[in-house]
This record gives structure tokens, sequence and C-alpha cells, in this order.
């Protein structure tokens, strides 16, 4: 009996030996694909900061609800602070950094300066942030927080915020010059902008909803008020009596980007479009008789399409090239680089 058992423990030796190693294998495939999604994700998690800063988005929602209550206008202020952001070189902070003697960041581009405005608030955030969790949460963690906090207190739908990015150690001032679209831009323009960034012409024209809250200055949309033949002749005219035509008069007098709510987060704003009265060039370049006027039309009929791809936008803006693990750093006072 003994020699026939023998060859039998053998046989069942071999067998869980090569089970057992099938199971490393398994084991060891389902990291690496789990690696390959973070990685296809930006690494980015909602529940990113659960353990180490549970009680971050109620922190930064309270800050926001204050700024928001002392001036509805702000709540737009950081959302286009958000989206200058994430268009030079990802969603990483950089706008927030302050320029030193030896240091050009990029609040003095053309696109932002005297124009892009909130600091003061990411700043008051940050520091709640800091007293709760110290070294923990990105300047552009908050950020992206802030810019959906400031929409839901406006009025304007809610999502999910990915979490995890870091922040970047410099800045490009060149890069925001060359890759944020400008007011005076064309349909196809604003299409490859928003294509460099990833973003599809669906993204460029719900994101571009986001004007239905917040202000421009004169200098932003003088040429389209004097110059451009598609827009409704009375509201040029009503535009025209707070903006000077002479360049350098009035560049910085304020003007509602939507007409009816400007401080509502609703489809007005593409209301306005399909009546000719977009404030920017761009604005009315989505509805002037070309790819986007039926997308257009939709939104100004369907607030809840709008809202849907709104969302869906803005989370896809929110990972356009973030800084994750031990990419950059996080920066403990926002304006400045650590050390």
């Amino acid at each position: 009996m003994v020699p026939r058992c023998r060859p039998l423990a053998l046989h069942l030796q071999s067998a869980m030996a090569k089970f057992s190693n099938g199971c490393v294998v398994v084991v060891a495939l389902i990291c690496f694909l789990a690696m390959i999604s973070r990685t296809a994700n930006g690494q980015l998690s909602s529940t990113f900061y659960s353990s180490t800063c549970p009680n971050l988005q109620s922190i930064v929602r309270s800050a926001m609800t204050q700024a928001v209550n002392r001036e509805k206008r702000i709540g737009a202020s950081i959302l286009r602070l958000f989206f200058h952001d994430c268009f030079v070189n990802g969603c990483d902070g950089s706008i927030l950094l302050d320029d030193t003697s030896s240091f050009t960041g990029e609040k003095t581009a053309g696109p932002n300066n005297n124009s892009v405005r909130g600091f003061d608030v990411i700043d008051t955030i940050k520091t709640n942030v800091e007293s709760a969790c110290p070294s923990t949460v990105s300047c552009a963690d908050i950020l992206a927080l802030a810019a959906r906090d400031s929409v839901v207190l406006l009025g304007g739908p809610t999502w999910t915020v990915p979490l995890g990015r870091r922040d970047a150690t410099t800045a490009s001032l060149s890069t925001a010059n060359s890759d944020l679209p400008s007011p005076a831009s064309s349909l196809a323009q604003l299409i490859s902008a928003f294509s460099n960034k990833g973003l599809n012409s669906r993204d460029l024209t719900a994101l571009s909803g986001g004007h239905t809250i917040g202000q421009s200055r004169c200098v932003n949309f003088r040429a389209h008020i004097y110059n451009d033949a598609n827009i409704d002749s009375a509201f040029a005219t009503s535009r025209q009596a707070n903006c000077p035509s002479a360049s350098g008069s009035g560049d910085d007098n304020l003007a509602p980007l939507d007409l009816q709510t400007l401080v509502v987060f609703d489809n007005d704003y593409y209301k306005n479009l399909v009546v000719r009265r977009g404030l920017l060039h761009s604005d009315q370049e989505l509805f002037n008789n070309g790819s986007q006027d039926s997308l257009v039309r939709q939104y100004r009929n369907n607030n809840a399409a709008f809202s849907r791809d709104f969302t869906a936008a803005m989370i896809k803006m929110g990972n356009i090239s973030p800084l994750t693990e031990t990419s950059g750093e996080i920066r403990v006072n926002c304006r400045k680089v650590n050390g």
C-alpha cells in the first residue's frame, strides 16, 4: 500500500504547487490591470482623501458658501479660474502661483492679467484645510472642488469630483498666452483649442454654458458689438452704452455674459445665442450657421441635457494631465512653491 500512496502524494503536491503558482499569476495580473486602470484615469479618485482628510468637502463648501453669499460673481470667477488652470499644462494649480524676482507665473498672461480673480477665496479655503489636514490636500484639488461648489451654489448641477491631483512647482506664461482661447476666436479655432486638450466639440459647447454666470470686460466684447453682423442690433446698442468704441476708453467696464440671469446657473446662455445676444464673438460663434447650432438649440430647450453634458465635460476637463503620486508637491501656500 505504501508504494502506491507515495506517488499519489507527490502528484497532489505537484498539483497544489501549480495551483499556487497559477494564483500568483492571476493576482499579479489583477494588480497590473488595476494599475493600468488607475493610470488611464489619471489616478484620480473621488475617495482619495476619505481617510486622510474626511471633512475636506464640507470645509470647501462652507468657505465657498460664505464667499458666494458675500458676492455672487465670485462663483463665476472661481469656475473661470479652474478652466484657466486646466488649459495650461493641466489641472495643477499653476495659475495660483505668484510671480517672484526669479519666477514669472501665469497671472500676467494676456487672458489672465487684470481678469482672473478669486485667489483670496482659494487662499482662505487652503488655510482652513491646512488647519484640519496639514500638508495633505493640493491646491489643484481645492480649486476643482471650489469650481464644482460655485456652480451648485448658483443653482446649477452637481457632480462627483475625482481627486488626487498634486501641485505644480512651475508655471508657463507662454502656454497661458498660447493655449487659452481668445474671446475673438472663430468656431474652428475654438474646436481646435479644445481638441488639443482632449475635449471634443460637444464638450466645448457644454463648457461654454459656464458663461451663464459672470461678467466680461468691455475690451473683450468691443469688437463684437461694433463690428460683427451676427448680433441683434438692439442688444449691440444697449451694450455700446457702457463700452465706448475707442480702444482704451472704458476697457474695464463690465457687462453680464447672460443678460437675463447673470448669477443663476441655467440654460439662458443658449437662449441668448439663438436670438443673437451672445456677448462675446466667441460665444456667438457657437450659433452662427455652423456645426454647433443644433446642439445650442437642444440646450436651449432642455436644461437637463445641458446639465448632464456640462457635468460630464467638467469631469473630463478636470482630468487634463493631472500631476499624481510623486509628481509635483502638496503646496502649503497656494501662491508659492514649498521651501
